[in-house]
């Protein structure tokens, strides 16, 4: 009888040990793959204007992410390209807030130029509109269409924050661009 209790407990405890061992393997599986969902491409291209512009790096790995998921060659529908998806006529005006000579248009696809690009755009509307939430409205809406949200009473009660985005695209994008953000804050405890 003494046997028996003793195999049983022994059976049990190992049981125990494999089933804790899976969950650490789990855990870590789970970890592995969300780090490849949510990748550190271009780590030091970002660390770089994030640092220029007082962005969080986060936000920049979030756009990028939601925007193209890291493909440099990416186009959408509407012709908005490269990794932070510049439209031609963003990309030609951003470039007249920096010193020099305009990058041509036929460099819009490389990644120093696009982020660089990109991030400087999410520092105007970063001036123009101080939340992140209305700042990411913008990126996506243009900063004239988010003005107007912010004179409407139905969208923001201070004209400073949106409680409301009448468009449904934007609101999506704003959702999926701050979930992603808290994703590289979690995964990799950058702000």
């Amino acid at each position: 009888m003494k046997r028996k209790s003793v195999k049983i407990a022994v059976i049990a405890l190992a049981a125990v040990a494999v089933l804790a061992l899976g969950g650490v393997l789990l855990h870590y599986a789970y970890e592995a793959y969300l780090k490849a969902a949510y990748p550190l491409k271009y780590e030091s291209i970002i660390t770089t204007y994030a640092d220029e512009y007082d962005l969080p790096p986060s936000l920049i790995y979030a756009v990028i992410h939601t925007e193209s998921h890291f493909r440099e060659d990416a186009v959408s529908g509407a012709g908005a390209k490269g990794l932070m998806q510049l439209m031609d006529p963003t990309y030609e005006w951003i470039q007249t807030k920096f010193p020099g000579e305009p990058e041509p248009l036929d460099r819009i696809f490389e990644p120093e130029i696009n982020i660089r690009c990109g991030a400087k755009v999410l520092d105007v509307l970063q001036d123009m509109f101080k939340d992140f939430q209305t700042v990411i409205a913008a990126y996506n809406a243009g900063n004239g269409t988010v003005s107007k949200w912010l004179k409407d009473p139905a969208c923001s009660a201070d004209g400073k924050t949106l409680t409301h985005i009448p468009f449904e695209e934007t609101a999506n994008y704003v959702k999926r661009v701050l979930s992603a953000r808290e994703r590289y804050q979690t995964l990799y405890g950058i702000e």
